[in-house]
């Protein structure tokens, strides 16, 4: 039995929506960047971008447990002497809620050029309306827990 290997031609890339108000951070973003590198697919070949692309509405209202909003911050430096830039996360969220999404998900990503590309994949809107119609997105629904009772 021989192995199979991957090539770039054989790769189909399937796309998949996300609703953010529904989904906590970090939780969205693993599950983006799971679908980004293509772990999900039995074939999965690291040397290979063979993700499938992600869209996410209502980043806005994306939920974010603990105290992060007031004590994460972000930080900024632009190369120049007193050009370090922070911003807490509660005044991104206000300013580009997509921003952070974004952060979170390219930190899980690989740090090359595969990396690059699969951030390409990636599209965030603010609002719930997103012009990737033409894509067929597969809508991810949160799934929920059942409660056994005795």
């Amino acid at each position: 039995m021989n192995t199979l290997m991957v090539n770039n031609k054989d790769v189909k890339i399937a796309w998949h929506l996300f609703d953010a108000k529904t989904e906590v951070l970090g939780r969205l973003s693993t599950k983006a960047a799971i679908l980004l590198m293509g772990k999900n697919k039995v074939n999965y070949t690291p040397h290979i971008d063979q993700g499938d692309g992600v869209i996410i509405i209502n980043a806005e209202k994306i939920k974010i447990t603990g105290n992060k909003l007031v004590q994460k911050n972000y930080k900024k430096f632009s190369g120049y002497p007193g050009g370090l830039s922070i911003e807490p996360m509660e005044h991104l969220l206000k300013r580009k809620p997509t921003d952070i999404l974004r952060h979170s998900i390219k930190g899980m990503l690989p740090k090359n050029r595969l990396g690059r590309l699969m951030i390409r994949r990636l599209k965030i809107y603010a609002g719930d309306k997103h012009p990737h119609e033409a894509q067929l997105a597969v809508k991810k629904e949160k799934k929920e827990k059942k409660k056994e009772s005795k």
